[in-house]
């Protein structure tokens, strides 16, 4: 042992507190709490040989120490939760990214409140809800109550004098605050039924829905009525999907875990009035060596020192060490008594055991999507070796053409970055240009307006690809080459990938390149080529289906979709319409006089 450490062992105090072990760098590598710090600290320094192998790696390392007195157990306790998230210390059982988990947030104290999602938790009076583990399940859950509540989700000051509303308006999304459809009164009552159901207490929230239909249907305002009774029929759904075959009385969390290497899967499932009203799932990182109980402990003071909620109850797969410490934090934060409790039989024991079993099918999903991701960063490395790229194609542009015999040709352009595909970037074309069936012209026009484009700084336009994938074998790339080099953009790497054997070319190589069949490199021209496919074809059957509906009479001024429909359903075809009086075609709806006399004249 270093003498420096020697020294500061004997300084330690015997007061609760937490203690800080750091490494030649000045790092912090761990953080402790402890009731009394002098022999916490000085058991690390012991009988080596007695620890785990996680504490000797550890022990080594250590190079220094800092420890800070407290008051109390529970005072250490959140001290030890806020130096862990602060230092993110290597030896520590701490949850994944825990500085950036969202919540979805209730501004109560503005005059028009709106739903939306933040990283940060203040003490400022919103209401918060969470944490979520992730962007897409906060995200998830505010599509739901957007769905069901009419609340406003633009950002725009609201005054009430805004002449015309959004599309939310339209489709009973929104109650239109900004043309002044609606007082704040009752704006804020569907804020406060967001927040009930956000709470899990979806039951009032009928029951206030459920009165006010009622009210509407005995004043005759049928159509608010409606859209009230669409409103209970959307939760009643959502209870309905919640509703557990155990039986649970109140409010509870739910709590277990299985283990993998370094990492812990966590689920949690929320319990509101015998409800599941949601579920999520968190991952551990440094639990090698750490029994099932330490990881839990570790796990509920981090989880809970940023909780929106805690409930009375929570149940845990496995006991937790210093319960009674816990349980006492606990109860502070929530400002009510708080119970852990490691069910051993009954109802509480099934559903720890379901929640169990949630956990280990999604660490097996996990596992999965980690193995696919690897896959794909060894694929693009591959790609990267086998075409003599200059760098990883993180973005791969596919381009394919499709027609019938050169009528209506359309061309498409999709996107791949990092192996996966970005619809979001797709873009299609319709081939101008070019008559007749050559499909080399084609694939030229395509590239010649997309490198343009690019030239010009147009947007997403404007990035470069890293490898450009032509869906055809040689004369398809050399096509698209002469493209290349008549606009000046020869560093933009290029190949094609002819179907029938899967024959990969670049340019300068007569005979196509070796890439194992199956191999992920492959897999990934395979899914560019086939997305660049799938989306020209798409598009060459949404302009054919376009053309087999139209007629004549989309020529006449004044007739639409609508009213073209009108008339083929009442007389059946264009030689019927032909032979119809104007006071005839005057009797379908939709058709004045004027332009049922304009009608006649042109047909």
């Amino acid at each position: 042992m270093k003498i420096q450490l020697e020294e500061q062992l004997k300084a330690l105090p015997t007061s609760p507190g937490v203690y800080l072990f750091k490494d030649d760098l000045g790092k912090v590598i761990y953080v402790g709490k402890a009731a009394n710090i002098s022999n916490r600290v000085k058991s690390y320094f012991g009988a080596f040989g007695s620890l785990s192998s996680k504490i000797q790696q550890l022990v080594l390392k250590v190079n220094d120490l800092e420890f800070m007195v407290t008051d109390s157990e529970q005072e250490a306790l959140i001290l030890e939760c806020n130096l862990i998230k602060k230092y993110h210390p290597r030896y520590n059982v701490r949850l994944k990214d825990d500085k950036t988990f969202p919540y979805l947030k209730i501004d109560i104290s503005e005059d028009w409140p709106s739903v939306y999602i933040t990283r940060r938790f203040k003490n400022d009076g919103a209401r918060y809800f969470g944490p979520f583990a992730s962007a897409g399940s906060v995200r998830k859950t505010l599509r739901l109550v957007k769905k069901i509540f009419p609340f406003r989700s633009c950002t725009r000051s609201i005054d009430g004098t805004d002449k015309r509303p959004c599309l939310d308006y339209y489709i009973h999304r929104c109650l239109g605050p900004c043309i002044g459809a609606v007082n704040k009164q009752e704006y804020r009552e569907v804020i406060n039924q967001v927040i009930l159901f956000l709470q899990g207490k979806q039951e009032l929230v009928l029951h206030e829905l459920s009165n006010k239909m009622r009210a509407s249907a005995q004043q005759l305002q049928f159509e608010k009525a409606a859209l009230l009774r669409d409103q209970i029929l959307a939760i009643e759904r959502v209870i309905e999907g919640q509703r557990i075959a155990i039986a649970l009385k109140g409010e509870q969390d739910v709590i277990a875990m299985v283990q993998n290497g370094g990492q812990a899967y966590v689920e949690v499932f929320f319990v509101r009035n015998n409800k599941l009203i949601g579920r999520d799932y968190f991952i551990m990182e440094g639990i090698h060596d750490e029994m099932p109980g330490q990881i839990m402990a570790s796990f509920v003071k981090q989880y809970y020192a940023s909780a929106s909620y805690i409930p009375s109850v929570i149940l845990l797969q496995y006991p937790v060490d210093e319960m009674s410490v816990l349980a006492e934090w606990l109860k502070e934060r929530r400002g009510g008594s708080v119970k852990l409790q490691v069910p051993q039989r009954g109802a509480k024991k099934r559903l720890v055991s379901m929640v169990a079993e949630n956990a280990d099918k999604g660490l097996l999903l996990a596992k999965a999507k980690q193995i696919n991701l690897a896959a794909i960063t060894s694929g693009l490395q591959e790609l990267k070796d086998r075409l003599c790229l200059p760098r990883t194609p993180l973005r791969i542009e596919g381009y394919d053409i499709s027609d019938i015999r050169g009528t209506l040709a359309v061309g498409s352009m999709v996107v791949l970055e990092k192996g996966l595909p970005k619809p979001s970037l797709y873009r299609r074309f319709r081939v101008k240009m070019v008559a007749g069936a050559d499909d080399y012209a084609m694939i030229q026009e395509i590239l010649r307006r997309r490198f343009k484009r690019g030239i010009a700084g147009e947007g997403s336009w404007a990035v470069t690809p890293d490898l450009i994938l032509i869906d055809g074998g040689k004369g398809h790339l050399n096509a698209a080459l002469e493209v290349r080099q008549g606009l000046g953009v020869d560093s933009i790497p290029m190949a094609s990938l002819a179907k029938e054997n899967e024959d990969v070319f670049i340019p300068g190589e007569s005979d196509p390149v070796n890439i194992p069949k199956g191999s992920p490199a492959l897999h990934i021209l395979q899914r560019a080529r086939d997305e660049a496919h799938r989306f020209a074809i798409s598009y060459h059957q949404k302009l054919r289906s376009k053309r087999g509906t139209a007629s004549i009479l989309d020529d006449i001024p004044g007739i639409g979709p609508k009213r073209k429909k009108a008339l083929l359903k009442k007389f059946g075809s264009i030689e019927a319409i032909k032979k119809a009086s104007v006071e005839e075609i005057s009797q379908v709806e939709r058709i004045p006089p004027a332009l049922a006399q304009r009608i006649k004249q042109y047909l």
